[in-house]
């Protein structure tokens, strides 16, 4: 006999709790497999993080990862293109809780212009271990965190024209290969 699938936990005691204290707040609550998802509008992103942080019935005293998802082209209709993820965990209840906010840029995004629409705050005051992980998430999609210590690429170069797991950028690249001086054993 398969295993009973997890049954959906869209009670989760963290959805009511932040409901309580922003009761004017916009939010949307999934679930997928187990595992909590709360969809916080960007404007209210730091505040709710920083509760999730210190309210003892939250405790989320652990953030695991900041990543981000391009979802042009995406089937189903989504809230906005870009995503940005923060995964995080409560070590006292052994609890892993998911928070996305959704943006959806205002310029072509083709290149690297800076686009008004792909700010967020960043959480490293909270969590000053999301520095390099927030770094990572505007190197690769240009979403760009107010605040952040010292916000510039981690992955790529400085000048690298384009940030490339935007899902228009093209798959082999803009140029950039064809201007690398090949490198052979010899002359390394």
């Amino acid at each position: 006999m398969p295993p009973t699938p997890p049954k959906p936990n869209l009670d989760h005691p963290v959805f009511a709790a932040v409901k309580a204290k922003f009761p004017g707040a916009r939010f949307r609550a999934t679930e997928f497999r187990g595992l909590s998802t709360l969809v916080v509008e960007p404007g209210d992103l730091l505040r709710v993080m920083r509760f999730l942080r210190d309210d003892p019935a939250c405790d989320f005293n652990f953030l695991s990862d900041v990543t981000a998802v391009d979802y042009l082209n995406y089937p189903a209709p989504m809230p906005g293109r870009f995503g940005v993820i923060y995964v995080l965990r409560s070590h006292a209840r052994d609890d892993l809780f998911v928070v996305k906010a959704y943006l959806d840029p205002s310029l072509p995004t083709e290149g690297i212009d800076e686009d008004p629409a792909l700010y967020l705050e960043s959480v490293t005051g909270i969590w000053p271990g999301a520095e390099w992980t927030e770094r990572e998430v505007f190197d690769m999609y240009g979403i760009r965190f107010r605040n952040h210590p010292d916000l510039r690429r981690i992955l790529t170069w400085e000048d690298y024209p384009a940030h490339a797991l935007r899902k228009d950028y093209p798959l082999r690249g803009r140029g950039e290969r064809e201007s690398y001086r090949v490198v052979d054993r010899n002359s390394a």
